[in-house]
């Protein structure tokens, strides 16, 4: 028979409880693209620059209140209306074509993106990839892409 310590116990409940997404935001924290307005074409490479207020920049493993780090969510549903998004509460941002991760706290990045519309959206994460509670994100902006 197997017997968790109450250490353990202690340990799998707090880790449970950062996975449930209840990471709390600071009231009024905002992130936001900071040199791309929604509708702009662009040519590839693009520079993204990701800003942030009311919150900080940590590395992703980085337990600090009132920080984060970001996601892009490229080409996907906006963040609460995505068919994933309960699981991305309840499991981390996964890291994928359409998720991409700056868990190093970058606050930047350049994408070689195709000829086409492209949607961009900025989500802060906490230390475990989860959106903080109640989640930081941006508004979402279409990008259009020139040869």
């Amino acid at each position: 028979m197997k017997h968790i310590t109450l250490a353990t116990a202690i340990a799998l409940a707090c880790t449970s409880f950062a996975f449930a997404g209840d990471t709390p935001s600071t009231p009024g924290a905002s992130v936001y693209i900071v040199n791309l307005e929604d509708g702009a074409t662009v040519q590839s490479p693009v520079t993204v620059v990701f800003g942030l207020s009311g919150m900080g920049v940590a590395p992703a493993g980085v337990e600090k209140e009132g920080t984060g780090h970001h996601h892009m969510f490229l080409n996907r549903a906006a963040f609460g209306e995505g068919a994933d998004d309960a699981e991305l509460i309840a499991n981390g941002i996964p890291a994928d074509d359409n998720h991409i991760h700056y868990g190093g706290g970058q606050t930047q990045a350049i994408y070689e993106l195709a000829p086409s519309e492209h949607t961009l959206q900025l989500v802060l994460g906490d230390h475990f990839h989860v959106p903080h509670n109640p989640p930081v994100v941006s508004d979402v902006i279409t990008i259009t892409v020139t040869e």
